[in-house]
């Protein structure tokens, strides 16, 4: 049986972290940025070791791991906007560290374009309602389908494709306007 299968046997539980928590982690670092996502992704382990009895034995994991990330990360979703607004003013994502590595002559005008962009997709991102914003970045960031997210929010899969939908068009809006002027 799959390791993943029986998620009882702590070895089964290890390779379910191996297989996934990087994603995780790459889902939650763009959220709340990568120190705070270390603890949410630990967080989402713990609780799907506490909550292991609750997936189905065929069913894939990974839905369900970032449905309780995501909610582990609604406690830190106050953060989050506040980051999205920092980005949104000063183009500075807060969410990312520089390098010290990094010098001057790397700063090209494709990075000032992409912080212009950044920062009014940031501007969006605050201002969606939650669910499109869970339901963007889970699509987005994390990769998963429409299917995977509704599994990973409850929720129904018109609702998840209804509120991709609204979360694109809104954004696309905000680029549109942003290129006309």
């Amino acid at each position: 049986m799959d390791p993943e299968g029986n998620l009882l046997i702590a070895d089964g539980f290890t390779a379910l972290y191996d297989r996934h928590a990087r994603a995780l982690y790459r889902y939650c670092a763009r959220r709340v940025g990568p120190d705070r996502a270390e603890d949410v992704v630990a967080q989402t382990f713990l609780v799907a070791y506490e909550k292991r009895h609750t997936l189905d034995p065929g069913a894939d994991p990974l839905p369900w791991l970032f449905g309780i990330a995501t909610n582990v990360l609604f406690r830190h979703r106050r953060d989050e906007v506040r980051g999205y607004r920092a980005l949104a003013r000063t183009g500075a994502d807060p969410l990312l560290v520089a390098t010290s590595a990094e010098s001057h002559a790397t700063r090209t005008d494709e990075r000032v374009d992409a912080g212009r962009q950044a920062r009014l997709i940031a501007r969006v991102l605050a201002k969606l309602p939650a669910r499109q914003r869970d339901v963007l970045l889970l699509f987005g960031v994390a990769d998963l389908t429409y299917a995977e997210i509704a599994e990973a929010l409850h929720l129904p899969l018109g609702t998840v494709q209804s509120a991709l939908h609204r979360a694109r068009t809104k954004l696309r809006k905000a680029l549109d306007e942003a290129e006309r002027t």
